[in-house]
């Protein structure tokens, strides 16, 4: 029968969906049925197998529906087939908007074609009927421009079509989507679903306008003077773009001192001081810009530009002020003047006005705010008097002479008088005046003539005066006029005496005259004569006498020429004279020596003019130049005034004398000399000898014999006089090793030698150290060779020195710097290319220094250096050492957690078999460190049981885990540790713990599902063979059953049948049971109905088993017993053993043998039952006679009575004891007589029973339990035969 059926969504109620068939090989009348969660979607005809539909069905919920389809024949059991009924979709869904409602906001200057929102509909059909397609239908305002203004396209994206505008244009619009279906059939008919939604388009206003000022024009007044601060008017903008509504600011081009804006309210104040008298037109006009604040859509500053006039008022704020002008030429904008200066001549008349005053007195505040009065003070002002007194705005001010008799030039001290001007505004009460102050200067007229203040003077004047002297400059007439009338002219009288004599007619000076030479001893008389400017004189008396000078220098007679031999003194007088008179100080003479080279070495007698030297004279502190000659300057002068003198000069000439030894300029001479060097110069000595003659400074110089003297020559040569030097050079012969020699410095002792050829030798010494310099010649080398390995952690620190390497230079001037060559990255010995390119840097020092955060142990464990070392100063030769290799070996740091393997198997325990120790699951696990740090050891921190219902359990000591090192993994024995509970159906789930050996250490975990396979899963196997041979072809047996079933076997007891059998020939012929589970690996496990079905169905597997004994396959009860129903069955049978008891002890003594012969046979018996499971330990041996049913005939085995009255073919002849033997071999069940069943022959039939027309008793006990559904016995066969089942709840694998 097909089992699978299609239901379009849209069948109506009753409609006939299709039939259940099934065929009865009896011919019995069939009843269908259906059960299941969803059989209430139809309708079953019980008689003729009609489905209808009982519910409507909705593809979109609901896709398959999963029944089971029932039949049976009121005889046999039901047989029950799962039927999948696929909902077809129909167009039954409209599109659906999602999201709802739509509303966008566009910008008033979005360009055409741009997107402006996209809407979504949905339809839950599928195919065609599910593809959704948009139509805009109407756009509100509704009219042929607006329609045209937008389109959408097939996703629902809506696009601007033209311009919008806020200003001109909508503001809004409202547009109407349909989203409509591709079509699919509903009832038959080709139909389109559709549905509706609004989008709503909200214009957005831009900047795209300039501010507007409202209110113009504006204009506005302020009395001048007012506080600062003081509002005059306010501008106001607005933003012409309405919904933007930008921030305006407001400033005043241009640079106005005098009012302020406030940027944001517009308030234009008062912000510098405000005069009226300051501003031209009394008026100011403002240029006021307002500006937004951001820019426009055009990226260009929104801005406007108005015209504010503000008139400025006039209030009595200024006082009078006077001004040095001429009225009306005055400019009233310069500063005030507050002094003036004029002029009168003294004893001037009444009313004569003051000259040269040009005084203008002005007040800039208006009508009666600029009238003022004029008046005058001040301690002269009672001789003159002002006009006018009283001045309206402006008018010139004139000051007259009042009283003549106080104005008198000579009396006033300073020739001028001094009187201020008031300027009074009556109409201010505080500050109200200004004032001038008035200077006159009083003019003379000439009423004086010149007076001296002697009648007559004495004057000296020294002889020889040369002409222009002044005799005398103190002797002046005085006259108090001033101006021409003050100016004295003066002369001498008479007018011979200006021959010798001259005045200076301006100052009165007495002067020697020109070509007058004047002789000591007359006296000169004169009349000094005074002359006014206006012819007014006066004189005086003069008496001059000449007075002698000292004019007469010393003379010095004769020359001084002295020779003496050095060492010894010297004594000469110098002789001068003077022809002054010899009375006075001018003829009286002095000796000095001038100063001088030599000056110190001599004294002289200042009276007599000895010269002496100091001590004996030395040839060689006179310099070499002056061969000798010493000159001495002698001073002689007067005592006259100014005094006079003359100079002499006295030559000793001192002969020299070899009175000195050489000397060398240093004691001590430092050279160096560089090895192979043959020939060459060392270095010079030099020494002289102060001695001045060539004969007695002559030097020679020679070498001391001493340790390696030998190697070097000495030539003498002349520097100079007394100066000679000695050049110290290699021996030609001689080349000087420096690595050979033992001796690295010549200490030579060099000699100068001078002789006055009879005389006696001077010798001087001199210590010449000579130090052979090594010459680089020789290559470095690193030291050790090859370089240590150098030792790091993968976790060092940025710029961490690492080492610093060392390398040597025979040389001794060397300068090593270490390069780096190359560099290679290795990983297990197995090159990795650069990754370590950047994690080390050598320093030209040879610091070896950490440059990256990237060092990785796991990446590269070793790193080689290449490098060398070169000297830079190497002069000859090779610079560089040899090529090194630097292995820095990587530490491992535990820096790397564990990780499990992936693993796709599934895990699966089967409690009833598992023992202690059992292996149930795996784990792998890894980790990238090395050494202590890879080390991994295995935990189980947490067990839950996750049950197929109810809540979770939390288990402990369930699970343990053994870990293993296996290659480059590590791995986690997951292994029971205790019992498992068999009851439990449903999945461990259990987390394993990886923890690494490492300092600290690290750790992962992994969580772990083993499932279980309870006992309802445990399948039986009947083999007709004896055990030896069940166990020998055991692997043959799961390969077939493996090839058969595509799962895993896990055999859990091999268990001969003896305990069921009632005759010993079945035991003989070994029938034994194997009680297995087939497990797939996904977890999931067949049962027996499932393994016939798929053994059935491999041909090749069946054959196989076939030969290997299988008989018969069936269900293992596994379910726990019922402890009330055992408890019952033990109290039952406790008041049946007191009734056997009775009974025995009646039969006691007729059946004492047969009872102690039935003991040992089931002893025997006990024996043979024992078995042992393959897989696991067996849960207890089957005791034969131990059951809960302890009435004769009872089956421990079938669990239900047998009919004691059948003979069992016991070898024993009393039926009692066969009765009670039946309880512990095979026996027959007590089944009706009129059965129509037929018992199921499983394997060979026993000739013997065939031929008696009876039965062996366990197979008919399990023909008459083991039906298909059917009704009919089942026999192992080919897959042609039906497929084998078992029914009966009364066999469960306890029981077998």
């Amino acid at each position: 029968m097909n089992t699978t059926f299609s239901l379009p969504e849209d069948t109506p109620l009753g409609a006939w969906v299709f039939q259940l068939v099934a065929v009865d090989a009896d011919g019995d009348q069939l009843t269908y049925g259906m059960r299941g969660a969803e059989a209430y979607y139809f309708s079953v005809n019980d008689s003729t197998g009609n489905v209808t539909l009982k519910q409507t069905v909705d593809y979109e919920k609901t896709k398959l529906i999963r029944v089971e389809a029932t039949v049976h024949d009121q005889t046999n059991a039901q047989v029950i087939t799962k039927l999948l009924i696929v909902v077809k979709d129909r167009n039954d869904n409209m599109p659906v908007f999602v999201n709802e409602p739509y509303m966008t906001d566009v910008l008033e200057n979005t360009t055409v074609g741009s997107a402006i929102y996209t809407v979504l509909a949905k339809d839950e059909d599928t195919g065609s009927a599910g593809q959704v397609s948009y139509t805009i239908e109407e756009v509100i305002p509704n009219n042929e421009m607006n329609y045209q203004l937008f389109f959408i396209l097939f996703n629902g994206t809506v696009v601007l079509n033209g311009s919008l505008s806020y200003n001109n244009k909508s503001t809004f619009y409202r547009i109407k989507i349909r989203a409509m279906d591709g079509g699919g059939l509903w009832n038959g008919v080709m139909v389109h679903q559709n549905n509706t939604a609004y989008l709503s388009v909200t214009v957005v206003d831009v900047a795209d306008l300039d501010p507007q000022f409202l209110g113009e024009p504006y204009v506005g007044s302020v009395p001048e003077n007012c506080p600062l601060g003081t509002p005059v008017l306010t501008v106001l903008a607005i933003d012409r773009d309405k919904e933007v509504n930008d921030v305006i600011f407001y400033s005043i081009i241009g640079a106005s001192n005098l009012f302020s804006i406030n940027s944001t309210t517009g308030i234009i104040a008062v912000s510098g001081n405000l005069d009226r008298e300051g501003v031209p037109g009394e008026e100011v006009q403002l240029q006021v810009e307002a500006r937004e604040k951001n820019l426009n859509i055009y990226q260009q500053v929104a801005q406007v530009i108005t015209t504010v006039t503000i008139q400025v008022t006039d209030l009595n704020d200024n006082i009078p002020q006077f001004f040095s002008c001429e009225y009306p030429a005055c400019n009233f904008t310069d500063s005030p003047v507050s002094n003036f200066s004029g002029q009168i001549e003294e004893h001037a008349s009444p009313r004569t006005p003051v000259t040269s005053l040009s005084i203008v007195a002005y007040d800039p505040d208006k009508g009666p705010n600029g009238t003022f009065r004029l008046s005058l003070r001040g301690p002269d002002a009672f001789a003159f008097s002002v006009t006018p007194q009283q001045i309206v705005n402006v008018g010139t001010v004139q000051v007259l002479v009042s009283n003549s008799s106080v104005l008198d030039y000579e009396k006033i001290p300073d020739h001028s008088v001094t009187v201020e001007i008031i300027a009074n505004d009556t109409g201010r009460t505080t500050d109200c005046c200004s004032f001038a102050t008035i200077t006159i200067h009083l003019l003379d007229i000439n009423d004086h003539r010149p007076e001296f203040n002697q009648s007559e003077y004495k004057l000296h004047v020294l002889e020889k005066s040369p002409p222009g002297t002044i005799v005398a400059s103190d002797i002046t007439a005085t006259d108090p006029d001033s101006g021409i009338y003050g100016e004295i002219t003066y002369s001498l009288l008479p007018e011979s005496i200006r021959s010798t004599f001259v005045v200076n007619a301006t100052s009165g000076e007495i002067l020697v005259a020109n070509g007058s030479e004047l002789d000591w001893g007359p006296v000169y008389y004169a009349t000094l004569l005074a002359v006014d400017g206006d012819g007014l004189s006066g004189s005086t008396q003069l008496e001059i006498t000449v007075i002698d000078i000292n004019n007469n220098p010393p003379i010095v007679t004769g020359s001084y020429n002295v020779f003496t031999q050095e060492g010894q003194n010297i004594s000469v007088r110098i002789q001068a004279t003077d022809k002054d008179d010899p009375v006075t100080n001018n003829s009286r003479l002095i000796f000095e020596i001038m100063p001088g080279s030599f000056s110190r070495n001599f004294t002289i007698d200042p009276n007599t003019g000895e010269l002496r030297s100091r001590g004996p004279l030395d040839r060689e502190a006179i310099p070499k130049e002056l061969a000798g000659n010493v000159v001495v300057t002698v001073l002689v002068h007067d005592l006259g005034i100014p005094q006079l003198n003359t100079t002499v000069n006295v030559t000793i000439v001192v002969e020299d004398k070899n009175d000195n030894a050489p000397r060398f300029n240093s004691s001590l001479y430092v050279f160096s000399v560089q090895e192979g060097l043959q020939g060459i110069s060392v270095g010079d000595v030099e020494a002289t000898d102060a001695d001045q003659t060539e004969i007695n400074y002559r030097i020679s110089f020679r070498i001391e014999s001493s340790a390696g003297s030998n190697n070097f020559l000495i030539l003498s040569r002349s520097l100079g006089t007394g100066w000679y030097q000695g050049n110290l050079r290699l021996d030609p012969d001689i080349a000087l090793d420096y690595d050979r020699l033992q001796q690295k410095v010549f200490n030579l002792t060099v000699q100068a030698e001078n002789s006055d050829f009879g005389g006696a030798v001077d010798v001087a010494t001199a210590l010449v150290q000579v130090q052979v310099l090594d010459v680089n010649d020789e290559p470095p080398n690193i030291v050790p060779s090859p370089p240590s390995d150098i030792r790091v952690l993968e976790n060092v620190t940025l710029h961490e020195w690492v080492a610093t390497l060392q390398a040597t230079d025979v040389d001794t001037n060397h300068s090593l710097v270490f390069q780096e060559l190359g560099i290679a990255c290795f990983h297990s010995s197995a090159n990795v290319g650069d990754v370590c390119r950047d994690w080390f840097h050598l320093e030209p020092n040879g610091s070896l220094v950490v440059n990256s955060w990237g060092i990785d142990y796991e990446i590269c464990d070793l790193v080689e250096l290449k490098l060398r070392v070169k000297d830079e100063f190497t002069e000859v030769g090779d610079p560089c050492s040899r090529n090194e290799t630097l292995r820095i070996i990587i530490g491992d740091v535990n820096d790397n957690p564990p990780w499990f393997l992936p693993d796709a198997n599934t895990f699966v325990v089967i409690p009833e078999i598992t023992v202690v120790d059992l292996q149930v699951a795996v784990v792998r696990a890894t980790d990238a460190d090395s050494g202590e740090n890879r080390v991994i050891t295995f935990a189980i921190s947490s067990v839950v049981f996750i049950p197929d219902n109810g809540p979770n359990q939390v288990f402990e000591n369930l699970f343990k885990v053994v870990t293993m090192a296996e290659k480059d993994l590590y791995v986690g024995s997951i292994q029971v540790a205790s019992n498992l509970d068999g009851s439990l159906k449903g999945q461990y789930q259990l987390k394993v713990e990886a923890e690494d050996g490492g300092t600290p250490s690290l750790s992962n975990s992994t969580f772990l599902d083993i499932f279980t396979v309870d006992k309802s899963y445990r399948v039986g196997l009947q083999f007709d063979t004896a055990l030896p041979e069940v166990q020998a072809n055991l692997n043959q047996i799961k390969v077939a059953l493996t090839m058969a079933t595509k799962s895993t076997i896990y055999v859990a007891s091999i268990k001969p049948l003896e305990n069921s059998s009632p005759s010993k020939s079945n035991r003989a012929n070994g029938k034994m049971l194997m009680e297995a589970y087939f497990v797939y690996s996904n977890g999931t496990a067949l049962k027996y109905e499932n393994v016939i079905t798929l053994i059935q169905s491999n041909t090749e597997a069946l054959t196989q088993l076939l030969s290997l004994g299988l008989s018969t396959i069936g269900p293992v009860d596994g379910g726990e017993p019922n402890t009330e129903k055992e408890l019952i069955g033990i109290i039952a049978g406790l008041a049946g053993a007191v009734l056997l008891i009775l009974i025995i002890m009646i039969v006691t003594l007729m059946s004492i043998r047969k009872s102690y012969v039935r003991k040992l046979k089931a002893l025997k018996a006990l024996k043979v039952a024992s078995d042992v499971s393959v897989s696991a330990p067996q849960q207890g041996p089957a005791i034969p006679g131990t059951n809960k049913y302890n009435t004769e005939g009872a089956n421990p085995i079938l669990g239900f009575s047998l009919d004691p009255s059948a003979p069992l073919d016991f070898e024993d002849t009393t039926s009692y004891d066969a009765v009670s033997l039946n309880s512990l071999d095979e026996n027959t069940v007590d089944a009706p007589a009129n059965s129509s069943d037929t018992p199921i022959k499983l394997g060979r039939a026993e000739t013997r029973w065939r031929e008696n027309g009876w039965e062996e008793p366990l197979k008919a006990a399990l023909v008459s339990r083991f039906h298909d559904l059917d009704g009919k016995p089942q026999q192992l066969g080919l897959p042609s035969q039906k497929c084998l089942s078992f029914d009966n709840p009364a066999l469960d694998t306890t029981d077998l």
